[in-house]
């Protein structure tokens, strides 16, 4: 199928569109709230083709024109704002509207017919989304806000100026240990904003099951804790920690698929059955009917700029101590460290044996693997000592976990 050839008669067609399109919005707008709106359902079609007659004279040499349609436009825009004044009736939309207006009629003639598009689609839909907008500033986190747009500042700022290349004899990459920082980041910040956003609504099951995306290791812990206070939100809690455990197989499978595609391939199925594992595990916990009461497990922000420091730094440790016990301990010395990593985080240590010379052996997936069992271990033990009225459930539910990791790393991949 060819593609649409954009002509000038379909870009005219276009900018008179989009320029309807925002225009039935203002029009609505004046209607609704009986407001005086600088344009309406036909000013702001004319003010596009206007736009659009003011780039046509640009095209065929006659430059001068555009910018004086705009200080014209200008002009007006300033004649209503002071209009509005006298009326009490303030804010400047309106008229940015039909500035934004403007500029796309000129834009569907002179660039890519999808920056017009985009412009004006755009515009008319933050015209119309005013009071869902307001409502969520209204209910906005700031603390959460201003963590997350420092790490994005600092991603946007630090990223484009590291250096792109290999150091020492471990290949530390400035720029590639970054990128892996940004990823883990924004996979937790997914789960967070989610089990906030979601979690209490329906209970602790899925702020657990949602919270694995963030870290399953804290979520055992916070939910061993709702247990220790409000024992009768024992199996509720466990049944949280059992569901966060069990997204932490597919959130490193994720990880592998991005960063080393050669390890994702080999444990693939591994990594989901142990998964389903736990889901079933956790759905042999008694069902217990919510009792109110503390709302779920707090989960630290991972979009800010401390613990993505810290993911950092501990990424590039273990990534010098995986190398230096590769090539002095071999192959026994690896499984030592994979047991012993997992009882704290096990990504930094999995992104590590990712980024290590010698690729996706056999010797490295097996090292995975007894990461993630040692770590479900962990959990297990962590939640166990916390919740004591449901510790033998706990004990025999992790160590069934534990225990079906074994057949699965001595099966070849």
């Amino acid at each position: 199928m060819n593609a649409i050839e954009w002509t000038i008669p379909l870009r005219f067609l276009v900018a008179l569109a989009l320029g309807f399109l925002v225009g039935l919005e203002r029009e609505s707008t004046k209607i609704e709230h009986r407001k005086l709106v600088f344009g309406g359902v036909r000013t702001h079609p004319l003010i596009s083709l206007f736009g659009f007659g003011c780039a046509w004279f640009h095209s065929i040499g006659s430059p001068f024109v555009l910018p004086s349609g705009l200080l014209l436009l200008g002009a007006l825009a300033v004649v209503s704002f002071l209009t509005k004044i006298r009326m009490e009736q303030y804010g400047t939309t309106s008229e940015i509207s039909a500035f934004l207006t403007f500029v796309v009629g000129a834009l569907a003639l002179l660039a890519d017919i999808w920056v017009a598009m985009a412009l004006g689609i755009v515009n008319a839909f933050l015209l119309s989304e005013k009071a869902k907008l307001e409502t969520y500033v209204e209910h906005l986190d700031r603390v959460e806000f201003l963590a997350t747009l420092k790490f994005l500042l600092v991603t946007v700022i630090v990223l484009p100026v590291l250096p792109d290349q290999e150091y020492t004899r471990f290949r530390l990459n400035p720029t590639r240990i970054w990128e892996i920082v940004i990823l883990v980041s924004t996979i937790g910040f997914v789960g967070y904003f989610l089990a906030k956003k979601l979690g209490p609504k329906v209970g602790l099951w899925l702020s657990g099951l949602l919270g694995g995306i963030v870290s399953s290791t804290a979520v055992a812990i916070a939910a061993g804790r709702i247990a220790q206070r409000e024992p009768v939100r024992s199996t509720g809690a466990l049944q949280a920690s059992l569901l966060a455990s069990s997204m932490m197989y597919l959130r490193i499978l994720v990880l592998l698929a991005v960063l080393g595609p050669a390890f994702a391939a080999l444990l693939w199925w591994k990594m989901v059955l142990l998964s389903l594992i736990g889901l079933a595990l956790a759905f042999t916990v008694p069902a217990q009917e919510d009792q109110g009461g503390e709302e779920g497990p707090r989960l630290q922000n991972p979009f800010e700029v401390t613990p993505a420091l810290l993911f950092a730094a501990v990424f590039v440790v273990l990534l010098v101590i995986t190398e230096i016990v590769r090539s002095s301990l071999g192959e026994a010395g690896m499984i030592g460290l994979s047991l012993l990593v997992g009882v704290a985080d096990v990504d930094p240590f999995i992104l590590s044996l990712v980024h290590a010379p010698g690729g996706a052996t056999t010797a490295a997936s097996v090292a995975m693997l007894l990461a993630v069992m040692s770590n479900t271990l962990a959990k297990g033990t962590y939640f166990a000592v916390l919740a004591r009225t449901v510790r033998r459930g706990t004990v025999w539910r992790y160590g069934l976990w534990a225990l079906l990791h074994i057949p699965l790393l001595l099966l070849p991949s």
